[in-house]
């Protein structure tokens, strides 16, 4: 199988993203189902960030003169147990954003692509807080007593709204 190169890689991120974003639409309205506001609140946003996520790898890439498509997505995790199991979901797809990612920035640097390997670095800031946050909203879930305490920590803990970064690359259409 030939490797693929940075712009391949950054395509299939895109996809990535979107379907990040619609994971965790799908946990946010698990969690509004169950009348847990301040999660469902937590994930919306999640999924705000993920879609805005793709639109700056698109914008970097109509920037770079590289070819767009828009991908479809495979279906989405809409069941769940109890709450660990979407939180712990989200923190996988975390890690895996953060394998993919630290994969694109190697892939640039041995290509060469200073623009690409820079770009990346954004992205894998983000990402270290993106894991931490998630970290730490599953060790929450796992030491609560019950679904209240986690309501209560995600209403007084700003967990994962850090606000916007000035330093954010410029997404397709706007940031949302």
């Amino acid at each position: 199988m030939a490797k693929k190169t940075f712009n391949e890689l950054l395509s299939a991120q895109v996809a990535n993203e979107f379907a990040a974003s619609q994971q965790y639409i799908a946990v946010a309205v698990y969690f509004d189902g169950e009348d847990l506001p301040q999660l469902a609140r937590h994930f919306y946003r999640q999924s705000l960030e993920e879609r805005n996520h793709a639109m700056m790898m698109v914008q970097y890439m109509l920037d770079r003169n590289v070819h767009v498509e828009i991908p479809g997505i495979n279906p989405v995790r809409n069941n769940f147990a109890n709450a660990k199991e979407p939180i712990a979901l989200a923190l996988e797809q975390e890690k895996e954003v953060t394998r993919n990612i630290e994969e694109m920035f190697r892939v640039a640097r041995a290509e060469g692509d200073a623009l690409g390997e820079q770009f990346m670095l954004w992205f894998l800031k983000e990402q270290v807080e993106e894991v931490a946050s998630m970290t730490t909203l599953l060790n929450i879930t796992e030491r609560a007593e019950n679904l209240f305490d986690i309501e209560n920590y995600v209403a007084r803990e700003t967990v994962g709204d850090g606000g916007h970064d000035a330093g954010a690359p410029s997404a397709a259409g706007g940031v949302i």
